[in-house]
């Protein structure tokens, strides 16, 4: 069996073994430069999983929109006195999985690699030179950075894509998450490779970073992991706190047309931040709401009782500062003003009402019965983990978590959503034909 192979096996292992456990118990510390460590045990089988995350999402572009995206692609580019070829063909020996990311709060460089030295040594070194010395080549520069504006001409064509930018555009304004993660044709064609490294230069330190590990290691081997793979990262200092998200003054509606049969429409507002007090009757609301798929309300009334949607949800989506409340569907365009209304009517109603007392049993048992399936991976635990040290969370957040769900009550759902949630101030965004009588 080949050794990446292996790797996917035993996370499908481990995903059976760690869902009859309980939730890991965290540990953490901070090394030498600043770098903040956060690392649970799991024994089950030999692989570990490290996850590095800086707060160097889009947020941080300023107006180079895609820079931080850009910046995380490059990183896969080589490293040290290896290009991209190189390096690409030494980490297929060792068997391990890289990976680099970017979102809007943070970006990551994720690794993940079997345990025993012969293979973890190797994987570690690459991993290392990337942190402290990506190469950022002319030629994979202007390699990715084609491949991005390919990508955003791709995203020009998705009714779907071109929702979630209005509407982040829409609900924050001026704000830094309203820019587009991937950027414009305009901002990425001017980003130069200077742009990059000093994009680098700035997030990428020990003291803008959260390191999660997750695996077959004693304590003692994941500080020494923590320490040499953050050693030659500059000690830096974190970033900037991001301003606060102004509230929307009023509502508004935004439509773009788009030659589809099907609309693609969000309705929303800035909701909540991460580790805020009313997460969990937030979440455990929104489950009853539009978050429980096939059983929520929106999914029955909308669907279900009157064939409007394709697909319905809505959540929640916390982020540093308050990210978005977002109620989404997929409409057919004849349909899209009665869709709309409904889901509004919908909206409305929960926040004055509520749920009901069976639907917020339901909901909870849903949301506890499921719950070991988050945490069912080193790969899962990992990002949970990560999350956990970068919002700086309570370390019993996953131990805790099922006893915050169970007690929710109705009176905290209803208190919740009508004090986050104003329907009278929330924007719509509607891409798709105009549904008018002329056409």
């Amino acid at each position: 069996m080949k050794i990446r192979q292996f790797i996917a096996l035993a996370g499908t292992m481990l995903f059976m073994a760690t869902a009859v456990h309980g939730a890991p118990n965290i540990q953490h510390w901070v090394t030498d430069n600043g770098a903040r460590v956060f690392f649970i045990k799991a024994s089950e089988i030999p692989i570990f999983d490290i996850r590095f995350v800086f707060s160097a999402g889009s947020s941080r572009d300023q107006s180079k929109f895609g820079l931080a995206r850009l910046v995380s692609h490059l990183l896969k580019e080589g490293a040290g006195e290896l290009d991209a070829n190189a390096f690409n063909e030494r980490l297929a020996e060792t068997g391990a999985v890289f990976s680099t990311g970017a979102l809007r709060d943070m970006a990551w460089v994720s690794l993940r690699s079997l345990a025993d030295e012969q293979y973890s040594v190797r994987a570690l070194t690459l991993m290392e030179k990337v942190l402290s010395r990506p190469r950022f080549d002319d030629v994979a520069f202007e390699r990715r950075k084609a491949n991005a504006l390919v990508e955003i001409r791709r995203e020009q064509q998705s009714p779907s894509k071109i929702a979630n930018k209005a509407f982040y555009k829409a609900v924050y304004g001026d704000h830094p998450y309203a820019s587009p993660v991937p950027g414009t044709q305009t901002s990425v064609s001017a980003i130069s490779r200077e742009d990059i490294t000093a994009f680098h230069r700035r997030y990428y330190v020990a003291k803008n970073t959260t390191i999660a590990i997750v695996g077959a290691l004693s304590r003692a081997e994941a500080e020494h992991i923590a320490a040499k793979l953050s050693a030659g990262m500059a000690a830096g200092g974190p970033a900037r706190a991001l301003p606060p998200v102004s509230m929307l003054p009023n509502a508004a509606s935004h439509h773009i047309e788009f030659p589809s049969i099907q609309s693609h429409v969000r309705i929303g507002q800035p909701g909540l931040k991460r580790g805020d007090p009313d997460y969990f009757p937030l979440l455990v609301g929104n489950h009853v709401l539009g978050g429980g798929g096939l059983v929520s309300i929106l999914f029955d009334e909308v669907r279900e009782k009157r064939g409007l949607s394709y697909s319905v949800n809505s959540y929640f989506s916390p982020m540093a500062e308050l990210g978005p409340f977002t109620a989404s569907l997929q409409t057919d365009n004849s349909q899209q003003d009665e869709a709309i209304t409904v889901l509004r009517n919908e909206l409305n109603k929960f926040i004055t009402q509520g749920p009901t007392p069976d639907a917020l049993k339901a909901a909870k048992q849903n949301l506890i019965g499921g719950f070991p399936l988050r945490i069912a991976s080193n790969s899962k635990t990992v990002e949970y983990l990560a999350m956990i040290g970068f919002y700086r969370l309570p370390l019993n957040y996953l131990q805790t978590f099922t006893d915050h769900v169970a007690a929710v009550r109705i009176e905290e759902v209803r208190s919740a959503f009508q004090r986050r949630l104003d329907p009278a101030k929330m924007t719509t965004v509607v891409v798709g034909r105009s549904n008018s009588k002329d056409g």
